[in-house]
């Protein structure tokens, strides 16, 4: 499949989970793809599973709580492969499970650096990349709670509200420049982040009530949305946030 023939793009997070299954898509569809992780070897893994499928990745490690780091990636993309023309910003963590009141300073600034400045820091050089060619697409991975609130997640939820609202101002401020933004947010997907969770049966039963279709996400599922929203099939779609979520939001 050539439906992103000569295109490159760059997909944080992506040494599992949403991550990866939006990077092995990339490349099964033709693009040259950049994995991006601060998990090395998970980040080798997925070029790995991208290269003996015959498509064509690298990696190169980022922490994307650090500016220096989101403009270093962007910069040795260019180096390797000539242009930027889609950003996938997927990373993120699910931090401490505490009551608002009880969170702790350093868990909030964690979620928060990592979950949204790590979006804004990985937005303001694609985009400033992605002007010299004349556009490309971004897409951010918020989640279902940049919709709604979910106790003991303060922090995730803040970000991902934030997510989502960034992604709607870039939108506006670029599509006439040929950068789409759009934001898409998965329901609960089975991917490491419940690894956790998974240990246990009654909270897990409890989540799954939680989607009106009976059962969790996998992280293909949203690749497909994450794949569409970057290609030329989305061209007049901006601006938009895009659930994926078996029902969630709709209860």
């Amino acid at each position: 499949m050539t439906e992103f023939k000569n295109k490159v793009a760059i997909v944080t997070g992506s040494g599992s989970g949403i991550g990866r299954a939006c990077a092995v898509l990339f490349a099964k569809k033709g693009a040259k793809v950049v994995i991006s992780d601060v998990d090395e070897k998970g980040g080798k893994e997925s070029v790995d599973l991208i290269k003996k499928d015959g498509g064509e990745a690298t990696f190169i490690k980022a922490d994307v709580s650090k500016p220096e780091d989101c403009e270093a990636l962007v910069k040795k993309t260019v180096e390797a492969y000539g242009r930027l023309d889609v950003g996938v910003n997927n990373a993120g963590i699910g931090g401490e499970a505490n009551l608002t009141g009880d969170y702790s300073l350093d868990g909030w600034h964690k979620v928060i650096n990592i979950n949204l400045n790590g979006v804004f820091y990985s937005m303001k050089y694609e985009i400033t990349e992605m002007l010299k060619h004349g556009g490309g697409s971004i897409v951010n991975i918020a989640s279902i709670l940049g919709q709604v609130g979910f106790a003991t997640a303060s922090a995730y939820v803040a970000a991902k509200h934030g997510v989502v609202g960034l992604s709607q101002n870039a939108a506006l401020e670029y599509s006439a420049q040929g950068i789409r933004v759009n934001s898409v947010g998965p329901g609960f997907i089975r991917t490491p982040l419940l690894k956790d969770m998974e240990e246990d049966k009654d909270t897990m039963d409890m989540l799954i009530s939680l989607h009106p279709i009976g059962r969790l996400g996998q992280a293909e599922e949203v690749a497909e949305l994450v794949v569409w929203l970057a290609s030329d099939k989305a061209s007049f779609v901006t601006g938009a946030y895009y659930p994926v979520d078996g029902g969630y939001l709709a209860r």
